[in-house]
């Protein structure tokens, strides 16, 4: 009997379109494990509301765009199930049902909820925004996934909610799968400007979407080394963006660039162009399968649906059988 694979659930906030801090973070390697993994992914567009509830057409549009970053990367919906979150019923059910097991204080004291309302410079949170941990839980236990890919600022989410189906198991005697956290060990991108992250609202990011001119426009006004204002001065490729990105996207060549940079051998303008053809190499093939669903809109729509629909399938089975245990089953 061919063993059932174990499920991956992983996704973004529908806030904008996904760059390459995302494909170095988390798309590259989803592309790795879907043939390994039952990989379910989710456009999280209730997520999203949470900090963007008044602009509700930035979410709608980025629903579309980040499944075309999806797609563009070679994550392939043959295999992988596309999920826009707001269209499965049994995560805003078991939102509901987990809300009642925890506390306010629990919330208020997860130390990404903290970082995030001072990122946001929320000193009044909403009732949802403060509740993502468990809206995150649902996320993760409608289809009982075993494995999280996650960053270390998102393991007390992850261990939040294995406490929360602990007890929940315990108290209702449900089998609810209490999911594993799947560390990332890929490296942080940073900004173009220097910035220790490259971020959708920070102005610093190249988009997976962006154009070969575009990306080559965006690397030459990337951050090196300031102290480097002539060809002839060696420079410090440890202070220099644009090194720090060939030693992700060109680590074959990284060592002599570093070397031909503090020997003053290359410089700026030239060390820039190496990355630009380096990048527009690797995105090319993204821009090509982009094109393609750019153009058969109605097939991305279906394929997100199909995925929505396979989500509600798994769901409604299992929220069933969990409203069956807690005695609430008419």
């Amino acid at each position: 009997m061919k063993e059932q694979r174990k499920r991956i659930l992983t996704g973004d906030r529908t806030t904008g379109k996904l760059h390459l801090g995302h494909y170095i973070g988390s798309l590259k390697t989803r592309v790795e494990l879907q043939h390994e993994y039952d990989t379910f992914l989710l456009l999280a567009d209730v997520q999203a509301l949470t900090t963007h509830f008044e602009n509700p057409a930035l979410i709608q549009n980025s629903i579309y765009q980040v499944a075309l970053d999806y797609l563009s990367v070679g994550l392939d919906p043959e295999i992988v199930t596309i999920v826009q979150q707001s269209q499965v019923k049994a995560i805003a059910e078991l939102t509901v049902f987990y809300s009642m097991l925890t506390s306010v204080n629990t919330l208020r004291h997860n130390p990404t909820i903290k970082t995030e309302a001072k990122n946001y410079g929320y000193n009044d949170m909403t009732y949802g925004f403060l509740g993502y941990p468990v809206s995150q839980a649902a996320d993760i236990t409608f289809c009982n996934a075993d494995l999280i890919p996650v960053g270390d600022d998102q393991l007390p989410h992850i261990e939040f909610c294995r406490k929360l189906v602990r007890r929940f198991n315990e108290l209702y005697h449900t089998e609810i799968t209490e999911p594993q956290a799947k560390l990332s060990t890929c490296p942080r991108l940073p900004g173009l400007d220097g910035n220790a992250k490259m971020g959708k609202s920070l102005g610093n990011a190249i988009y997976l979407s962006d154009d070969a001119e575009t990306v080559t426009k965006k690397v030459r006004s990337a951050v090196t080394d300031t102290n480097r204002t002539s060809v002839k001065i060696p420079g410090n490729p440890k202070v220099c963006v644009v090194n720090h990105y060939h030693k992700i996207f060109n680590p074959e060549e990284h060592e002599n660039i570093c070397s031909m940079c503090q020997n003053a051998s290359i410089g700026c303008v030239a060390c820039k162009k190496l990355l630009a053809d380096k990048l527009n190499g690797l995105m090319d093939p993204f821009r090509e399968k982009r094109a393609y669903y750019e153009s058969h809109r109605e097939e991305v729509r279906e394929i997100i649906q199909a995925g929505s629909d396979k989500a509600n399938q798994i769901g409604n089975e299992n929220i069933a059988q969990i409203k069956t245990k807690m005695n609430i089953q008419i």
